[in-house]
């Protein structure tokens, strides 16, 4: 995730709720949880939902022993950041398909949950500077945004005894965007968000991440376009 190079505004704090929606435990974790720290030791509330289970992440373990692995190690990993509601949505990992299901289950959700904000990963196809963008980020950051406009909508995805519609969601946060507009200073912050990627130990371990190197140097980058010691970065896309 490269971190932007132009000056940027804070992310407006005058809200309540928000819900964070990803593909993979760990998704939340390589920065935006540092933000995450921010809000909740300010009172704020934020819930996680999680698409899979990151089933397929370690090469080493068979699916079912992953799921339950970084399961466990993404609710610790919350629990850190002062997330104390983590759901999963039991789509396939490596196989998520934009469409009605995955709009409707996201629809759904944000209206069981009445977010005023949402927070999502990058979902163009780089990162910037040319690094291919996985299709479960894409797919997931792209639905969470409809799924917002759809969750206003009454007359769409109608089940029985559902949620009422909401149409409350001001803003979506776009984490890792080649695009960024917005940060969250987290210089008081930055060690429980190094904390909730280390959660993750099992993963880290496979994909060979030190967590502190990498939260803190993006951290650094991000915090001179900002005016702060540490920071993390969001496109803000107005809903």
């Amino acid at each position: 995730m490269t971190p932007p190079q132009k000056e940027m505004e804070p992310v407006p704090d005058d809200w309540e709720r928000a819900l964070a929606i990803v593909a993979h435990p760990d998704d939340m974790e390589y920065g935006a949880a540092g933000a995450v720290a921010h809000w909740t030791a300010r009172g704020k509330r934020v819930t996680y939902l999680l698409v899979t289970r990151g089933e397929t992440g370690i090469d080493a373990l068979d699916p079912h022993e992953c799921a339950r692995v970084r399961e466990a190690e993404e609710r610790a990993s919350a629990a850190i950041v002062g997330v104390d509601t983590v759901e999963f949505l039991d789509h396939a990992d490596g196989l998520i398909e934009y469409g009605l299901p995955l709009r409707a289950d996201l629809a759904l959700a944000i209206r069981r949950h009445r977010p005023e904000v949402i927070v999502t990963l990058n979902h163009r196809e780089t990162w910037g500077g040319g690094r291919l963008n996985m299709a479960d980020h894409r797919h997931v950051g792209l639905a969470a945004l409809d799924a917002a406009r759809d969750a206003a909508n009454r007359w769409l995805f109608r089940p029985p005894d559902g949620p009422d519609a909401w149409s409350g969601t001001r803003f979506a946060l776009i984490a890792g965007s080649p695009d960024a507009s917005h940060f969250v200073d987290v210089s008081d912050d930055l060690e429980r968000a190094i904390a909730s990627l280390e959660a993750h130990a099992r993963y880290l371990e496979h994909v060979g991440t030190d967590a502190r190197e990498l939260l803190t140097s993006i951290a650094e980058q991000v915090g001179k376009s900002s005016g702060v010691r540490y920071a993390t970065s969001f496109e803000l896309v107005s809903l």
